[in-house]
């Protein structure tokens, strides 16, 4: 039996991206609808929303459609280079936003308070990096910096830049943070060893080394949690 597609124009105006939007707020639509909006049509036979709707459903969730490529969008029926390149931009648009918003978060009270700074920076990214956010004695955020970036399963950490760069922001305290890409949560031998070589290091400086987190797209692990720390 042919299903027969029928036109957003024909819809009732309630049931319209736009005008859903203009009468009942941006929380009243799905991503779909949503993404509909931005790619402004869909094809002879789809709807933009049943398109949209396509796409999700491939895709999972809007983390990984935040991960492809103009021609992995483009392998979809319906969606060209231009449709491709706005709704990349429109979720890199997003990223951007958490990541300025976390930045407001800036007295540290919990693990989860770094991991909501941090996971917007690296919690995505498909190589691994080694970040240190530099704290004052209010346990307040001063900076946050790139110590190393490396492969899929590593990244080298040189101590003496760690406490460089803390003496000259005049650090007391500091949390390391890294990635892990393959979404395993659990520290390695090497993670551990840094750790705790950075740690001995603060002892003697006077800079306290407050946690280590290892940080994946949606989880966390805190080595003060965990009482490794």
């Amino acid at each position: 039996m042919e299903t027969t597609h029928f036109p957003i124009t024909n819809w009732s105006e309630d049931d319209r991206p736009r005008e859903k939007l203009m009468l009942k707020g941006k929380s009243a639509l799905s991503d779909a609808e949503l993404i509909a909006i931005l790619i402004g049509s869909g094809s002879r036979n789809e709807s933009a929303v049943d398109l949209s709707k396509r796409i999700l459903a491939s895709a999972d969730n809007l983390n990984v459609l935040g991960k492809m490529s103009i021609s992995q969008l483009m392998n979809f029926k319906g969606i060209g280079e231009a449709k491709a390149i706005t709704i990349i931009s429109a979720l890199e648009l997003g990223r951007r936003r958490r990541a300025e918003d976390a930045v407001e978060l800036i007295k540290i009270t919990s693990s989860k308070r770094v991991f909501e700074i941090m996971q917007p920076i690296i919690g995505e990214l498909p190589h691994e990096e080694f970040w240190v956010l530099f704290l004052n004695n209010s346990n307040k955020v001063i900076s946050k910096s790139q110590l190393s970036k490396g492969g899929i399963s590593g990244t080298i950490v040189d101590v003496r830049l760690v406490f460089k760069l803390a003496l000259e922001n005049g650090a007391t305290g500091l949390i390391l943070c890294h990635n892990h890409p393959s979404g395993n949560l659990q520290p390695s031998d090497a993670d551990r060893k840094i750790a705790k070589k950075i740690k001995l290091a603060g002892d003697s400086l006077d800079v306290k080394v407050l946690d280590h987190l290892i940080i994946t797209e949606t989880k966390y692990y805190s080595f003060v949690d965990e009482g490794i720390f």
